[in-house]
Parts: structure tokens; sequence; C-alpha cells
């Protein structure tokens, strides 16, 4: 955290010091201490000639250039759009020891696609209402695309006033995230905790910040955007299996339903035969069906987050099956997104083992993250199996173990005969 004011890029000196680290959970639920200083040490910066500590002063670019180099990285380590937003604003409001710090990027229609806060309660944000529209300031930055600096925003003619229960704000600095000619949002702080507001340097720092938050909001997209072609190949995929599959099924089903009924008056036990194999096609027709229908629903992993597509996918299957199916989950933090998809095949894997497979009345899903470790459990209370002859029963042991060791995980499977089964994957996440 830039700890002292910036007054001015030459005048300033430099030191490394001790600085109280801001406390926040790691996924797994264990404290980091985050120093944009990026180690022991944060930046801090003072107006004399010498350090504050005794050890030797740098220039003050440096610093800023360490602090930027720091806060860039703290935002370059995530993939999803959201997260990236978030941090960039968690990164510049630290940078610069501001109290409020927002970024919104536009859409199409007047208002902002998405717009992230940082400084205020989730009640504060719930109470202020829906997300604002692109007038007042943060119209003029859409509009002029240049970075606007005041000592009291609402002393400037473009300001337009407070929602109700927004904060009011007093010194702002707000800086555009462009691509070239684009406008991808704009990022601003307010209140800066020390004495006399954002100075130019800060400007400075803040634009040089943003030139590298832009590239990182670009290769989120780009990455979001590839999985979603991804996914729709996917969709095409099972579109095929569908057809293929079920379709096929569905026909037999009618051929055989047909026949039957013919040969209800001429031969009724020949037709309680086709009846019977009739029960069997729509059995397996239904079955095909379920798996299709499940199978579709990852597209949402990317918008939602493990946490919560899984929760979906175990309520879907507990409305499609007999047997109870529950889940239960605490908060997990940021997972890669190859961990989430790893996992997320497993427990589907694993849950279809189950509900077709063991006669279960109780199937239960767990996700539990401790340690830097993700662990998924699925156990039943079916009547399990003999797992030497797993190899061969299609339970799919092999694809669940290979979905693991692909992003360095492993799964066990512990089943005894009547006493049901339990599959545990076990995986390490950043």
């Amino acid at each position: 955290m830039v700890t002292g004011r910036l007054k001015s890029m030459s005048a300033a000196r430099v030191a490394l010091q001790p600085c109280v680290p801001a406390f926040h959970r790691l996924p797994g639920g264990r404290p980091r201490a985050d120093l944009v200083g990026g180690g022991v040490y944060g930046v801090g910066v003072t107006a004399q000639g010498d350090s504050t500590d005794g050890r030797a002063g740098v220039g003050d670019t440096d610093a800023a250039l360490h602090a930027v180099s720091a806060a860039v990285l703290a935002v370059t380590r995530h993939l999803s759009v959201r997260e990236v937003l978030q941090v960039i604003v968690r990164s510049a409001r630290r940078l610069l020891n501001a109290r409020y710090g927002a970024l919104g990027v536009p859409d199409d229609d007047g208002s902002f696609a998405e717009f992230v806060a940082e400084g205020i309660s989730e009640r504060q944000w719930q109470a202020i209402g829906p997300l604002p529209r692109q007038h007042g300031m943060l119209g003029a930055m859409l509009r002029e695309g240049t970075a606007i600096r005041l000592p009291d925003i609402e002393e400037d003619a473009r300001f337009d006033g407070w929602p109700p229960a927004h904060p009011v704000l007093k010194d702002f600095l707000g800086v555009p995230i462009r691509d070239g000619d684009q406008v991808l949002g704009i990022v601003f702080l307010a209140d800066k905790r020390d004495k006399g507001g954002f100075t130019e340097a800060d400007e400075k720092l803040l634009t040089l910040f943003a030139a590298h938050a832009a590239i990182a909001l670009t290769n989120a997209r780009l990455y979001e955007r590839s999985r979603e072609l991804t996914l729709v190949e996917e969709r095409k995929r099972m579109a095929r299996e569908l057809h293929d599959a079920v379709t096929q099924k569905l026909f037999s089903l009618r051929l055989t339903a047909q026949s039957a009924g013919e040969l209800l008056r001429v031969d009724p036990e020949r037709a309680a035969v086709e009846l019977d194999r009739v029960q069997r096609l729509a059995g397996e027709a239904l079955t095909e069906l379920r798996t299709v229908i499940v199978e579709l629903r990852p597209a949402e992993l990317a918008r939602h987050g493990l946490v919560e597509t899984l929760r979906k996918h175990v309520n879907l299957l507990d409305v499609l099956h007999p047997a109870c199916v529950v889940f239960d989950s605490g908060p997990i933090g940021a997972v890669e997104p190859e961990v989430e998809m790893a996992v997320l095949r497993v427990a589907q894997e694993a849950l279809h083992n189950a509900l077709r497979h063991s006669d279960a009345t109780t199937v239960e899903v767990g996700l539990v993250s401790e340690g830097g470790r993700l662990t998924l459990r699925v156990r039943d209370d079916g009547r399990g199996f003999d797992l030497e002859a797993a190899a061969s029963c299609g339970l799919g042991l092999a694809s669940m173990s290979d979905r693991a060791a692909a992003v360095g995980g492993r799964v066990r499977v512990e089943s005894e005969r009547g006493k049901g089964t339990s599959v545990r994957m076990e995986v390490e996440f950043r």
C-alpha cells in the first residue's frame, strides 16, 4: 500500500518499511497478508531525503513501478472477468490509499453491464439500488475518455447528485481503462485518506495501472469467450448424442408400441412380450434423456462458479430421480477454471453411477476447501459393489481418475456390498 503522499515524482524519496498487512481469505479459508509491496515490506513513500528506517533509499519512480507491478500481478492471476474487475478496484484503492473505489463497464443501453465497488457494505450497496446510468461524472468520463481529478466532485458542473443511501464523496480521481480508442470501463477513486487529496502523481500512477489493467481485462474476456466457444462445441456434441441415442430409442419405442397394439387382439402373449419391451425401451430412453439434460448444464460454470453450478446440478437430479440428493458446501474462494471443470465432471460421473446403479435412497454431495486443497465427496447408501471387479463394471472409475490426475488431483473410491459407496476427489489449487 502506498502509505505516504506522493507530492511530486521528482522530490519524494522512498524507503521499504514494515507495514500493517491487510488480511483477507485465500481459497481454502486461510488468511494471507496481501501487501501491495509484494512481500514482507510495503512501499513507504516519504518526502524526506533519507529512508525512514535506515535502509538505503530508492527512487520514487522505482517504488511507484514496484507498487503498480505488484497490483498488476494481483489482477493477472485471475481469468474470470468479474474477478478481474473486483481485483482491479481493490488494487487501485490500495495503491492510492483511497476510502472508496469503483469500476464500471458500459453497456449499449446507457447503463453499465458491470459495476463493482469497494469501501461500502453489502447493505449500503443494496440500499443504493440499481446500477448507475451513464450520466453525470461517469457519463462525462465515458464521453471524454480522459482522466478527471477533482478536489471536490460536488463543485464540478458535470456532477449530477447522489442517489439515496450513496456515501457523500469529496476528492475524486477517475481514469478510463482503454483498449486503443475503445473505453472498456472507468475506474475511479474517492476520499484519499492522506491529507490534500489526489495529486498529479496519483493520476499518473492510476493511469499507468489502468493501462495494464486493460490488458488483464481484455485477456479475461478472450478467455471467457474461448470457454464459451468450447461450451458451444460441447452442446453440439450433446445434440448429436441426443439425436443418435435418444431419438433412436424413441423411434424403436414407437414401432414396438404399434406392434403390441396390433398383436393385442390376435396374440395376447406376444403382445405382452412387446409391451415388456416397450417398458424397457422407455426406461432406457428416459435414462439417456436425463443424462443429456444434466450434461448440458456446465454452461453455467463460467457464470456462477463451481459451488452454485454444482448446487443447481444436485437440485436438478433431486427432482429427476426418486432418491434424495443433497448438497452441502461452504465458500471455496477462487479456483482455477480447469480445476472447477474437473471437479464438476467427477461429481457428475459419481452422481450418475450412484443414481443409476446403486439403488440408493440418499446421495450426499459435499465440497470443502481447506489449506489450499479442494475436496469433493459423493456418498450414497446403496448396495455397493466389488472394487476389484469395478474395472469391468462400466462405472467410469478410470475416467474420474484421469480427470482428477489431469489437474494434479486424485480420486479414491470406497465401497462394500450392502454398505454403499463413497467417491472422494482431492486437488490442490492456487
